[in-house]
């Protein structure tokens, strides 16, 4: 994430900001321009706050020839929970400051979003709720915005990280499959890192919950839930690639450095994240990624947290990051070009 002033004082702001808490000038996220702006200047007087400002706190505006009442990240959601459910109106505000962050960074990255992406944002406190993806429809179960029962899911299902964020970037993984692989000149490239994506998934999916992974999984995988499916390997590297851009460009914004300890006897330790890594090999990217999180991890720890980045990444999980780094790249490089997924 990129770090925001306010264009009348100076002061730092975040994402999330609809109101400079210096000057006190209303504020609105402007898509086009990835940038937060000063809604009273006279400037700004085509741009109309989103009607999601109160019900889900949407900084987000409508520029000139958008169309009403949403912002173009409150338009993609199709379903939400009903006026008179308090609980959900409340889950569904935090979820949508999580896919806020989604959409911004899909558009940072050149990422196209077409007309059939759409979210059902729904609760499994009123009725059984799957999250998933199905032909550009991402459903996501509002009660993982539950902080504690989404702490107790993770410990069940032995799952090292969990969060809103999470879930809503790796189901994008899936909208993208089609998109960046399949029907394009690298499918078989991907096959051969991922697996085929033929084998039958409801069979795959019995049998990962039956049985769960082998043994051996972290030496091929990011995660237990990536062995089930080569599409489910795909989502999970992809979900994965949009942590490390993300924070990556948030450590740059912070000026952050890692110079590594004294003790270290070479430039293992060190890292200087830059914001633009579209043309950088993906080796670049690792070698400032794998510093920072030892960082992040011990200054986590020295606070009496588990690990802020508790994962280890092997050489093949390694080799499938840069596989997708190289399908995104090819998005970036024609940034504003429609990109159809192949017909069936």
């Amino acid at each position: 994430m990129r770090a925001f002033t306010c264009e009348n004082c100076g002061q730092l702001l975040f994402f999330e900001n609809s109101r400079c808490l210096r000057c006190s000038h209303r504020l609105g996220f402007v898509p086009s321009r990835l940038d937060i702006v000063v809604l009273d200047d006279p400037g700004a007087s085509v741009l109309r706050p989103c009607a999601n400002l109160e019900l889900a706190q949407c900084n987000w505006v409508l520029e000139e020839g958008d169309p009403g009442p949403l912002c173009r990240s409150c338009r993609l959601t199709r379903t939400r929970p009903a006026d008179d459910d308090p609980d959900g109106l409340a889950a569904f505000a935090k979820a949508e400051g999580a896919k806020r962050r989604l959409i911004f960074q899909l558009l940072d990255l050149g990422l196209p979003i077409g007309e059939d992406l759409a979210f059902d944002l729904l609760s499994s406190r009123t009725g059984p709720v799957v999250t998933g993806h199905d032909d550009g429809v991402i459903t996501i179960d509002l009660a993982e915005s539950d902080d504690a029962r989404r702490e107790r899911r993770r410990a069940e299902l032995g799952e090292p990280y969990r969060t809103m964020l999470g879930h809503f970037r790796h189901e994008i993984g899936h909208y993208y499959w089609p998109i960046l692989v399949e029907g394009t000149e690298e499918l078989e490239r991907a096959r051969a890192l991922f697996g085929d994506d033929r084998i039958d998934y409801q069979g795959a999916l019995q049998h990962h919950y039956e049985h769960g992974p082998a043994p051996d999984w972290s030496e091929r995988y990011v995660s237990s839930y990536a062995t089930m499916h080569p599409w489910e390997d795909w989502a999970e590297t992809f979900a994965h690639y949009l942590h490390i851009r993300d924070t990556l460009e948030t450590a740059a914004a912070f000026g952050l450095v890692i110079a590594g300890p004294d003790v270290a006897q070479d430039d293992s330790l060190s890292s200087v994240p830059v914001p633009e890594v579209a043309d950088r090999p993906f080796e670049a990217i690792i070698a400032d990624w794998l510093p920072l999180t030892y960082a992040l991890n011990a200054i986590n720890r020295s606070m009496g947290h588990e690990d802020l980045y508790p994962f280890t990444l092997a050489p093949t999980v390694i080799e499938k990051l840069a596989f997708v780094h190289d399908r995104v790249r090819v998005a970036e490089r024609h940034r504003g070009v429609p990109v159809a997924p192949p017909t069936p």
